[in-house]
């Protein structure tokens, strides 16, 4: 926890109410978002009991499971969630436009987008992996399709899982939109005063942001965790995928059994399936008002100016699978091979260090918390000389000097980095020197530090018009890069290490025992 947040817990402790952490909405918010919500059985592990699923907040499609323990009824459940699911994805796949040449492709060949992608919002990081699970448990099933499938299951089930996987393998890359959970968002651009695990919590963690009338966030919070009425149960229900321990031993267990002693067919077993749907609507109502609650509090926020270049790399990545799953691509395998493991982790540090680096040029917030570390500056320049580089054709390389409170860290020659309004790319510099500014009429703690800009200023003798800054201008200099580059490439299949297969001709190595089956493989 850096110097700001825990200074931000604490004056929203004082205050009795979270305090912003941003000041843009560091996410792409579709108009539309499916939420998804999710409730498992407890004691059968990764077994669904029901859900809520839908984009439109008055009208959810419940899905329930009134026998858990039936394999049958399981995968009944999947299939209905994929007559949900797959339909809405479909409604984006043939919405296409087309990638400018030069860009994705060779000039002369532009590469077909979809226009958009269909965005998934769950609860918490919880839902977020059960849905990697449901995908990892559902895209290698057989259907009826295959005869020598010994327990077939729905056609659609082993498709929703392919694409349940892929959303979920694209959410563990930092700063994608296509499926989120609601708590990280909103502890992203809110601070509230309990920790961050009591932040897991989606209605403790709504009732530091928008208590209600009459309590504090600390009440609010204490009431959504522990709070039970006259019947023993929580006012404001897990938000999956557990249940509450309560609810399963006092309320479904009965009306389980009593679904087990009816299922004969009749009156009797209608009104028992009635009664456990009843039950599983109880509990997933609440979280699905908390999920478009936290909803309606993000959009209060203006998106960030770099939030819709990251959404156009998700619709790529939404692109590129459908391409897959109509090419007659396999499902992902459950475990990549090093180098797609490696690209994989490359493609994460790099969208992990262009996020930071993203949400500190959009919000003030942000840059404030690098400033703090010593990662940026900002002030008022006092000061420009104009000078030459030595070679053969001098070019310019003015010196900066800028009056400011923050102390970078940074020795002299490294470099810094600065915006500008009309560039595609950011203006290099190079840091000269600090000196204290301490003195007669001068702020106590000011130092003046001299940067020498080194690129953004074209290629003629004479800087172009605002690429150098006059005196009296507020700049700001990162040291760290606006638009981080990937590490090297990784090597062809020829060159890879015997460390990871050996180049071909030599021994071949043993290969690895298939994966054992465990309880994450079957639902």
């Amino acid at each position: 926890m850096s110097v700001m947040q825990a200074l931000a817990r604490a004056e929203a402790a004082v205050r009795g109410r979270a305090v912003p952490a941003a000041t843009v909405r560091h996410l792409r918010l579709a108009a539309e978002p499916v939420v998804l919500v999710l409730l498992t059985t407890a004691g059968e592990a990764g077994a669904p009991l029901g859900a809520m699923v839908g984009w439109r907040r008055e009208a959810p499609e419940l899905l329930v499971v009134p026998q858990p323990l039936n394999r049958d009824l399981r995968f009944a459940f999947f299939a209905d969630l994929a007559g949900v699911l797959l339909p809405r994805l479909a409604e984006y796949e043939d919405r296409v436009e087309a990638e400018p040449a030069g860009d994705r492709a060779r000039a002369g060949d532009p590469v077909e987008l979809c226009a958009d992608a269909p965005q998934i919002v769950v609860p918490n990081s919880t839902t977020l992996e059960y849905v990697r699970l449901i995908g990892r448990s559902t895209r290698f099933l057989r259907t009826a399709d295959d005869p020598d499938a010994p327990h077939p299951v729905p056609a659609p089930v082993p498709l929703l899982g392919r694409w349940l996987t892929h959303y979920a393998e694209r959410a563990r890359t930092p700063g994608s939109a296509l499926l989120w959970a609601v708590t990280d968002q909103l502890t992203r651009h809110w601070t509230t005063g309990q920790s961050a695990m009591e932040d897991q919590h989606l209605g403790a963690l709504l009732g530091w942001i928008d208590p209600p009338p009459g309590m504090d966030g600390a009440a609010a919070a204490a009431r959504a965790e522990t709070g039970r009425g006259p019947d023993g149960l929580l006012f404001s229900p897990p938000a999956g995928p557990a249940t509450d321990p309560a609810f399963d031993n006092r309320v479904l267990a009965p009306a389980l059994a009593r679904y087990d002693a009816a299922r004969g067919g009749g009156a009797a077993a209608r009104a028992a399936e009635a009664e456990v749907r009843e039950l599983v609507a109880s509990q997933l109502r609440p979280t699905w008002e908390d999920v478009w609650r936290g909803i309606d509090l993000l959009r209060t926020l203006p998106e960030a100016a770099h939030a819709e270049e990251r959404w156009r790399r998700d619709r790529w990545s939404f692109t590129g699978h459908r391409d897959r799953v109509r090419a007659g691509e396999p499902p992902q395998p459950k475990r990549d091979d090093a180098i797609t493991a490696a690209q994989k982790l490359a493609g994460r540090e790099a969208a992990q260090a262009r996020l930071l680096a993203q949400e500190a040029l959009d919000d003030p917030l942000a840059m404030a918390e690098r400033r703090l570390a010593g990662e940026a500056f900002t002030g008022r320049v006092t000061g420009v000389e104009m000078a030459y580089s030595d070679s053969k054709r001098p070019t310019p390389r003015p010196l900066v000097t800028v009056e400011t409170a923050d102390l970078p860290q940074a020795e002299p020659g490294a470099k810094a980095y600065r915006a500008l309004p009309t560039a595609k790319s950011a203006q290099s510099a190079q840091l000269v020197a600090v000196e204290s500014a301490d003195g007669p009429g001068q702020p106590r703690g000011a130092w003046l530090v001299t940067v020498r800009l080194t690129g953004g200023m074209g290629s003629g003798r004479t800087p172009k018009e605002g690429s150098v800054p006059s005196p009296g201008d507020t700049v700001t200099f990162t040291f760290f890069e606006h638009e981080p580059r990937g590490g090297p490439a990784l090597p062809e299949a020829e060159n890879t290490p015997w460390t990871h297969g050996g180049p071909p001709g030599a021994a071949a190595p043993v290969p690895e025992p298939p994966d054992p089956v465990t309880a994450e493989d079957y639902l």
